[in-house]
């Protein structure tokens, strides 16, 4: 149960327990941040204009990108005899 709860997600993407929690804090941080520039971008459309959709492209590099070459990065290092 604890393995399943806390450890299976974070090995499926290559991580462990502690190197997710900083990943997956950083992202919602940048998540809530980018959240709120755009509230506000809602209310003054000037300001703000570029902000979420440059958040979502970072992030989205951040995420798939990187998280695939890590992936593959790993598995090329256990194919190894």
């Amino acid at each position: 149960m604890f393995k399943r709860i806390f450890l299976d997600h974070p090995h499926q993407v290559g991580e462990t327990y502690f190197e997710h929690l900083r990943a997956a804090g950083s992202f919602g941080t940048d998540m809530v941040v980018a959240g709120v520039a755009c509230l506000v971008h809602a209310i003054l459309p000037n300001l703000f204009t570029k902000t979420g959709s440059d958040a979502v492209a970072r992030l989205h590099d951040r995420m798939v990108v990187n998280r695939r070459s890590k992936v593959e990065g790993e598995a090329a290092k256990a194919a190894r005899p």
